[in-house]
């Protein structure tokens, strides 16, 4: 990542939550377990990568990321049809116990569902259910993102079973400690399912756009995008990958468990800004 070679730009908030850390002696926050992840879809030759910027509000606000957000309770508790790895399997894969992996996995699809209107379910183990933005589908959306509804609940309505098959484990990251929301937060990558499209719909987010990772990186670079380390390094990794198979071939050899936090550096005289050791 070349471009980056010398660390990542640290926003003028993160340097500030730093200092004070610092000077009062904090205490870490407990990370919170979260799940994010990057919809990919065909772009002619290439592939392009589905960013959403967070509202100024929330944490990290202003800020480009994926579609994502924590674990609910109801993640780890919910009896949901599965097709694809079995829960067993991914705790293996992400290094966590059986119970903790199912939680992940669910709080993936649900978030991607909540954050971009995109299912990754279908009736059987075998099909993705199709177009999910009519207005039964949306009161659906808005019924989970409110909590008024389980995710679990939702796909047993519509009889659909959730794929985790779909879901491509790539990368776990944890916030640093000075920051007072912190996340251990598990990446995956994803294939946007054919006859579905992502929506505008998340009230976290005020803008989004398909990308070409490559272009999303340069305007980074060029300060047009504020992004942060983990989704920084994460497009330059999917874009290494060539394409969309490349991407599932580097995804099958990932270190999904081991987890990264970014040091943020304070050189004498120069700017701040993350490192990676």
């Amino acid at each position: 990542m070349t471009i980056f070679a010398d660390g990542f730009p640290a926003p003028p908030a993160l340097v500030e939550h730093a200092g004070r850390f610092a000077a009062e002696g904090g205490t870490p926050a407990p990370p919170r377990v979260a799940a994010t992840v990057l919809l990919l879809r065909p772009a002619g030759a290439d592939f392009e990568v589905y960013v959403i910027r967070r509202v100024a509000a929330m944490a990290f606000g202003g800020v480009y990321a994926f579609p994502g957000g924590g674990v609910d309770a109801s993640d780890s508790q919910a009896h949901v049809d599965w097709a694809g790895p079995g829960p067993a399997i991914w705790g293996e894969r992400l290094g966590v116990a059986t119970d903790a992996a199912q939680a992940v996995v669910c709080a993936a699809a649900r978030e991607v569902f909540e954050e971009a209107g995109v299912l990754l379910a279908g009736p059987d183990a075998h099909t993705v259910v199709g177009d999910v933005s009519d207005d039964g589908w949306e009161a659906a959306r808005q019924d989970l993102e409110a909590r008024r509804r389980g995710f679990a609940d939702l796909l047993a309505e519509r009889g659909l079973t959730v794929r985790s098959d779909l879901l491509l484990p790539w990368s776990r990251w944890i916030t640093p400690e000075f920051e007072p929301r912190r996340f251990d937060t598990y990446f995956f990558v994803a294939l946007l399912p054919e006859g579905q499209r992502t929506r505008d719909v998340s009230g976290e987010a005020d803008h989004t756009v398909w990308i070409r990772p490559a272009d999303a990186l340069a305007r980074a670079a060029a300060g047009e995008l504020t992004m942060l380390p983990p989704t920084l390094v994460t497009l330059a990794q999917v874009a290494a990958a060539g394409d969309l198979a490349g991407v599932a071939r580097a995804a099958a050899l990932r270190d999904a468990a081991t987890p990264i936090t970014p040091r943020l550096d304070l050189p004498e005289g120069g700017a701040p800004r993350f490192v990676l050791d």
